[in-house]
């Protein structure tokens, strides 16, 4: 195998590892800040690429039109998330975590049949992110443009992440609610309202990176359990 080649596989794999993070990253703070075992995340990224694809095909593909759409599809994804921790997780903390996956699981349940009915089991195929079709040429290999963001945007988002809760009033409360609730409802923070925007603030970043990933394939499956985004 050959430097080139050996070089774009690494590429790749920094590609892959970003995109994983951005996803996980939200799914451990959630978990971090509330205690609660998410199950349903995966659901809300599914959503908010389905949701980014259909709002591209109707507004077009154009720059404006194209990051138009994605930032809409992350504040409906981000409202969904705040909206189930008011009406469900809310009342989940504190209690045993099987009963918090299956209370989750039920919402996995609920958005794949909402997802099937409304896009159906077929394969779709978004279009490519405005000036990031293309590729680049490394030594002798082209690698795709979007990669090479993507590699990019998981450490910008780690640092931006590490900042916000290390050196913002907002994160230090978040921090310490996550530490003693107790006190820190004693000390006059709402906590709830704490917890509502800290969940509304990762699903933003959740549905935003998921549909900067419209290049790659949509699937879901008719298996009850399954649900791919790949």
């Amino acid at each position: 195998m050959t430097v080139s080649a050996l070089l774009v596989q690494l590429l790749n794999g920094l590609a892959g590892a970003s995109s994983l993070f951005l996803v996980s990253a939200g799914l451990s703070l959630i978990f971090g800040v509330t205690r609660i075992v998410n199950f349903a995340h995966g659901s809300l990224m599914m959503l908010g690429a389905y949701g980014g694809y259909s709002l591209i095909a109707r507004f077009g593909v154009t720059p404006a039109d194209y990051w138009g759409a994605v930032a809409l599809a992350t504040l409906l994804v981000a409202a969904l998330g705040a909206l189930l921790e008011s009406l469900l997780l809310r009342r989940l903390y504190g209690t045993p975590e099987l009963l918090q996956l299956l209370a989750t699981f039920g919402i996995v349940l609920i958005v794949q049949d909402a997802t099937l009915a409304a896009w159906g089991a077929e394969d779709l195929l978004g279009p490519r992110a405005p000036g990031l079709s293309g590729t680049v040429q490394i030594l002798s290999s082209a690698v795709p443009a979007y990669d090479l963001l993507l590699i990019a945007v998981g450490p910008l988002v780690l640092l931006g992440l590490w900042w916000l809760l290390s050196h913002t009033r907002f994160g230090v409360l978040v921090r310490a609610a996550t530490e003693n609730r107790v006190m820190t409802a004693a000390l006059g923070i709402n906590e709830r309202v704490l917890f509502t925007s800290a969940m509304d603030m990762l699903n933003h970043l959740l549905a935003s990176q998921v549909d900067h990933s419209l290049v790659r394939k949509l699937k879901t499956y008719t298996e009850p359990t399954l649900l791919v985004c790949d």
